[in-house]
């Protein structure tokens, strides 16, 4: 009979936070304890649905004795400002995606987290795929050789009223709370991309809002350099009709692997007639999802999937491609 007692969450943000909280009641040894939202009455409603309390005060809930974890599900500028308090309360923390728009905040917090001795997490759901360790572990194996070409395309579609939208209104529309296209929907797969492939080094990139009235970008194309001496593309846009998804390209000496909306598009290798990701399985204690994986860093002292510093390096590379539209020349990340 287990008798660890639960790990006690509040979660902030009534948005995406809504399925995290719902995580929370669905995951073993986690425990749903408060929402907040600055909306009182999509806090109440949700906290009476899930039986738990709620407030619009998120001093209020950092107060709490009975929160062990917080999770921050608010717009992406906000996340470290929200994060910091949080970790100096002596809570463990995770954000969602992405860590935050300003590295020189996530350093802040990064250094925080650890002075407090709490975890610190970053929510990327790609990271609990099975299927995304086999591909890395295909890559950091050699098995399609040296590698040379890592481009990533994410060509969606978004409506203007995705822009004026969302809480507080307009927030996606906004450069300081929101990025752009390669900040907010992309670092997604700039994530799995430099994951996959190895720290970038350098990056140069151009940027630019073509269909929508915003202050942010909706298309951003970017080279990257890899320590490794790859070299790798990204284009990530907003404004096209119709949406097609998202394509990592992996390409090596001996063979390439084509990833392609979650799933694998192509695998094939120099000389062999059938490849197989069986031959590299995924590990059987993966973590299903963020709360999962806080519960066990939290209980077992397991590391999370994406800690602070792994979370750091999406927001630097994305940083360094605005960086260098801005300037016009290439930027060290």
């Amino acid at each position: 009979m287990n008798t660890t007692p639960p790990v006690r969450f509040g979660i902030v943000g009534l948005g995406v936070g809504r399925s995290r909280a719902r995580m929370v009641k669905e995951t073993a040894g986690a425990e749903l304890v408060c929402v907040c939202d600055l909306r009182e009455e999509v806090a109440r409603t949700f906290a009476e649905e899930q039986n738990c309390a709620w407030t619009t005060d998120y001093e209020e809930l950092l107060a709490r004795e009975d929160v062990d974890a917080v999770g921050i599900f608010t717009p992406s500028g906000t996340h470290a400002d929200l994060a910091l308090p949080a970790v100096e309360a002596g809570k463990h923390t995770f954000v969602t995606k992405p860590m935050d728009l300003v590295v020189e905040k996530c350093d802040r917090l990064i250094a925080a987290a650890e002075q407090a001795g709490v975890v610190l997490a970053v929510d990327f759901g790609s990271r609990y795929n099975p299927l995304n360790h086999q591909i890395r572990q295909v890559v950091q194996s050699g098995r399609l050789g040296r590698i040379f070409l890592g481009d990533l395309r994410m060509k969606w579609y978004r409506e203007q009223s995705y822009y004026e939208g969302g809480w507080p209104p307009g927030w996606r529309s906004r450069r300081e709370t929101e990025g752009g296209s390669m900040a907010n929907q992309g670092v997604h797969y700039v994530d799995l991309l430099q994951w996959f492939l190895g720290p970038v080094e350098a990056v140069f990139g151009r940027c630019a809002h073509v269909a929508h009235d915003i202050e942010t970008e909706d298309l951003t194309q970017a080279l990257l350099n890899f320590a490794s001496g790859a070299w790798g593309c990204v284009q990530t846009t907003t404004a096209n009709y119709p949406s097609l998804g998202s394509v990592i390209e992996i390409s090596g000496h001996q063979g390439t692997l084509v990833w392609q909306d979650n799933k694998l598009a192509r695998y094939e290798v120099k000389g062999e007639e059938k490849v197989s990701l069986d031959e590299f399985p995924p590990d059987p204690n993966l973590p299903r999802n963020i709360i999962e994986d806080v519960v066990r860093a939290v209980t077992q002292g397991t590391p999370v999937q994406v800690d602070g510093p792994e979370g750091r390096k999406s927001v630097a590379i994305v940083a360094a491609v605005y960086e260098s539209a801005r300037r016009g020349k290439w930027v060290r990340v």
